[in-house]
C-alpha cells in the first residue's frame, strides 16, 4: 500500500500514520525525518542538505526527491510506505509522479484529512491549557498565533495540491472532525481494507 497524507496542521496526519504502521507493516516516510537522518549518517545526499540548511535555505525539490528514491528503493518499502509532509506542492506531486512512474508504481490513493480550521485553532488552546493544567511545557511553536501562519503556508502552497490529485482521481477525503477511530475507519474505507 503506496499513499500520501494529506491535511494542514494538527489534522491528524501523524496520529493516522502511526496507526496506519501499525495495521499495515509499513514504513511511514516524513521528508524531515528523513532530512535529519540523512545528515546523521554523513551520507552524501545528507552532506549536501546539511550544507543547504546552515544557510538557512530550504532544501530544493530535486534533493528532497533523490532522497525519497534512495528511501523507497530500500527493502523496507517493498511492500508500501506512506508520505507524510510531502508532497507540499504541485510541483513537488508531479516530480513524485515521475519518480514513482520510473519505478513502476502506482500510489494507491491519496487520503486529505478535512478539517475546519477554527476548530483547529480550539483545539491548540484546549491542548495548550490541559498541558500546562497537567503541569507540562507547551511548545513554543503550538499556539494559535504559529498556527495561524502554518495555516496560511499550508492553503497557498499544499492545498493545490488536493485538486492536482483529485483531476486525476486519486484523492480520497476523510472527516478528520470526527473521533480518532472515526477517522482511522474511514481511511480503511477509503483505501478499500476491512477492519
Amino acid at each position: 500500500m503506496r499513499l500520501v497524507l494529506l491535511g494542514p496542521p494538527g489534522a491528524g496526519k501523524g496520529t493516522q500514520a502511526g496507526r496506519l504502521v501499525a495495521k499495515h507493516a509499513i514504513p511511514q516516510l516524513s521528508t524531515g525525518d528523513m532530512l535529519r537522518a540523512a545528515v546523521a549518517e554523513g551520507a552524501p545526499l545528507g552532506a549536501q542538505a546539511k550544507e543547504i540548511m546552515n544557510r538557512g535555505e530550504l532544501v530544493p525539490d530535486e534533493l528532497v526527491i533523490d532522497l525519497i528514491d534512495q528511501r523507497i528503493g530500500e527493502p523496507e518499502c517493498a511492500r508500501g510506505f506512506i508520505l507524510d509532509g510531502f508532497p507540499r506542492t504541485i510541483a513537488q506531486a508531479r516530480a513524485l509522479d515521475v519518480l514513482l512512474a520510473e519505478r513502476r508504481m502506482n500510489l494507491d490513493a491519496v487520503i486529505e484529512l478535512v478539517v475546519d480550521e477554527d476548530a483547529l485553532l480550539a483545539r491548540v488552546e484546549n491542548r495548550n491549557r490541559e498541558t500546562l493544567k497537567a503541569g507540562g511545557v507547551v511548545r513554543a511553536d503550538d499556539n494559535p498565533d504559529s498556527l495561524k501562519i502554518r495555516l496560511k503556508a499550508y492553503r497557498a502552497q499544499t492545498a493545490p495540491v488536493s485538486a492536482y490529485y483529485a483531476e486525476r482521481g486519486a484523492l480520497k477525503q476523510v472527516d478528520g472532525m470526527a473521533s480518532i477511530d472515526e477517522v482511522t475507519a474511514a481511511i480503511d474505507g477509503a483505501v478499500g481494507v476491512r477492519a
